[in-house]
C-alpha cells in the first residue's frame, strides 16, 4: 500500500508541475472535497459543513477510499506550500492554515489506514501542540489547599461531591438557568463584538453522550446547542457551557468565520470544520477563555449570586462559597487530559485511569468514566479545553486591547502557531 501510495504522490506532482500555478482557491475547493471524503470514513471528522450541498452529494457518491485521499492531500499541501508566501498578513494566514489544517487531515487518514503514534505525537500532528504534562505531585498539592476549603468527615472526593451537590440545579429549573445565562451571555459579548442581523441558535437537552455539552453549527448564521443531561448540571456548568457553546466561544467563533471569510472573501475552506485539526485548539482554548472575557473579575460570582442562584431555588448567600471552591477545584483541570495520555499510551489499565481519577481529579465514578469515554472516543482532543485556553489567555492577556485581540482571534484564520506573539 505504501509503495503504491508513494507512485500516485510522485505522479500528481510530476503532472502539477507542468501545469500553470493554480489558485489558492482551487486548493481551498480541493482540501474542501478531501475533507469531506473523508469525514465518509468518520463520522465524527466533519464537525459541520455548510459550503455547496452538491459538493457533498459528489463526495458521497465518488466514495474515494482512504489510500486515494492521502495521496490527494499529500499533492495538495506540496501544491499550497510550493505558493509564495504573501506580504498581505490576511493571505499569508490563509496560505498557513490550508498547510496546517492539511497536515491533520493527512495523519487522520494514516491513523484510520491503522496508523498508530503516542498521545504526545498525535497530539502534535493533529492540534500543532505538544501536550503539557503534570506529575501527581502538581495535583497533589491542588488537593492539600481543598483540605483545608472543606474539611470534615469522609475522603475528600466524597466531601467534594457533597459539596457539589448542593450546588445542583433542579431538573426543572435547567432550562430556565440555561436560557438566563445564554441570554447574559450574548449580551456581554455584543458589547465589545458585532455579530450579524440573524444569528441565533436553538437548545435542546440530549442524553447518552460523552461530552456535556456541543455546538452544531448549522450555517446561515445559526447553531444547535445540545446539553447532555446524564449527570446532575452544577449551577457554574450554565455559564461555563452559555459561554463556551454560545457567546462568546463557538457560536459566536463560527458565525464570525462564516460572515467574515467565507461570505465576505469567498473563502470556501472555512465551510467546513475537521473536528480532529489544529482549528479546534482555537475553538475550545477561546471558547474556555470565552468565560473569562464576558465575566471578568469577580462578575461571574455575582451573576450567579443575583441572578442564577435565585432562578435555580439555592441559596445566594453560599455564591462567594462556592466560587471560592471553584477557583481551588480549577487547579484540577489538567487531571482529564493527563489520565487520557496515561491511559492511552498504556501507562495505566481502564481501571486504573478511573480510580486516579477519583483520586486526583476528585472525580465521582460516574463522571470518571464520562470523562474516559471522551477519551476513548476523542482520544488526544482532550487537550484543546485545558492547554487550548492557557494559550489563548497568554495572547489574549498580552494585548493592551484584550477584546480586539479577542475579535481578532475569532475572525481570522487563527492557528496555534499564530498564538505566539
Amino acid at each position: 500500500m505504501r509503495k503504491l501510495t508513494v507512485v500516485m504522490v510522485l505522479f500528481l506532482l510530476a503532472a502539477c508541475a507542468h501545469q500553470p500555478p493554480i489558485s489558492m482557491d482551487a486548493h481551498a475547493t480541493s482540501y474542501v472535497k478531501l475533507a469531506l471524503a473523508l469525514g465518509e470514513h468518520d463520522a465524527d471528522w466533519v464537525d459541520a459543513y455548510y459550503g455547496p450541498p452538491e459538493w457533498r452529494e459528489s463526495v458521497k457518491s465518488e466514495k474515494k477510499n482512504l489510500e486515494a485521499i492521502h495521496a490527494e492531500a499529500s499533492a495538495l499541501l506540496a501544491g499550497v506550500q510550493s505558493t509564495p508566501v504573501s506580504r498581505d498578513q490576511m493571505l499569508a494566514l490563509r496560505r498557513n492554515y490550508l498547510i496546517e489544517q492539511l497536515g491533520s487531515l493527512i495523519t487522520k487518514t494514516e491513523m484510520l489506514q491503522g496508523k498508530k503514534f503516542s498521545f504526545e505525537e498525535e497530539a502534535r500532528r493533529l492540534y500543532g501542540v505538544t501536550p503539557a504534562r503534570h506529575d501527581d505531585a502538581f495535583f497533589a498539592e491542588a488537593i492539600r489547599n481543598l483540605e483545608k476549603e472543606l474539611p470534615g468527615e469522609g475522603s475528600l472526593a466524597e466531601r467534594v461531591e457533597r459539596f457539589r451537590a448542593r450546588f445542583h440545579i433542579p431538573p426543572d429549573k435547567r432550562d430556565e438557568v440555561m436560557r438566563a445565562a445564554l441570554q447574559e451571555c450574548r449580551v456581554r459579548t455584543l458589547r465589545h463584538i458585532e455579530l450579524p442581523q440573524g444569528e441565533a441558535f436553538t437548545l435542546e437537552y440530549v442524553t447518552n453522550q460523552p461530552w456535556s455539552g456541543y455546538n452544531w453549527y448549522k450555517g446561515n448564521y445559526t447553531s444547535l446547542i445540545q446539553v447532555n443531561t446524564d449527570l446532575p448540571m452544577a449551577i457554574s456548568r450554565a455559564l461555563d457551557l452559555a459561554c463556551h457553546e454560545g457567546y462568546p466561544g463557538h457560536h459566536a467563533y463560527n458565525v464570525l468565520l462564516e460572515k467574515n471569510l467565507v461570505r465576505d472573501r469567498g473563502w470556501v475552506e472555512f465551510s467546513v470544520y475537521p473536528l480532529n485539526s489544529p482549528q479546534s485548539l482555537i475553538a475550545e482554548g477561546s471558547g474556555n477563555y470565552g468565560l473569562v472575557m464576558a465575566f471578568p473579575g469577580d462578575e461571574r460570582m455575582k451573576f450567579d449570586r443575583d441572578v442564577l442562584f435565585p432562578l435555580a431555588g439555592l441559596d445566594p448567600n453560599d455564591a462567594e462559597t462556592y466560587h471560592r471552591t471553584l477557583r481551588l477545584l480549577a487547579a484540577l483541570g489538567y487531571t482529564s487530559s493527563e489520565a487520557a495520555q496515561r491511559y492511552l499510551d498504556g501507562e495505566m489499565a481502564r481501571d486504573e485511569a478511573k480510580a486516579w481519577l477519583v483520586r486526583y481529579g476528585l472525580s465521582t465514578p460516574e463522571r470518571a468514566e464520562q470523562q474516559l469515554k471522551f477519551a476513548e472516543r476523542y482520544r488526544s482532543y482532550v487537550i484543546n479545553y485545558t492547554l487550548g485556553q492557557d494559550l489563548v489567555r497568554e495572547y489574549i492577556e498580552k494585548s493592551p486591547d484584550r477584546w480586539g485581540a479577542f475579535r481578532e482571534l475569532l475572525s481570522k484564520p487563527m492557528l496555534p502557531s499564530n498564538l505566539k506573539r
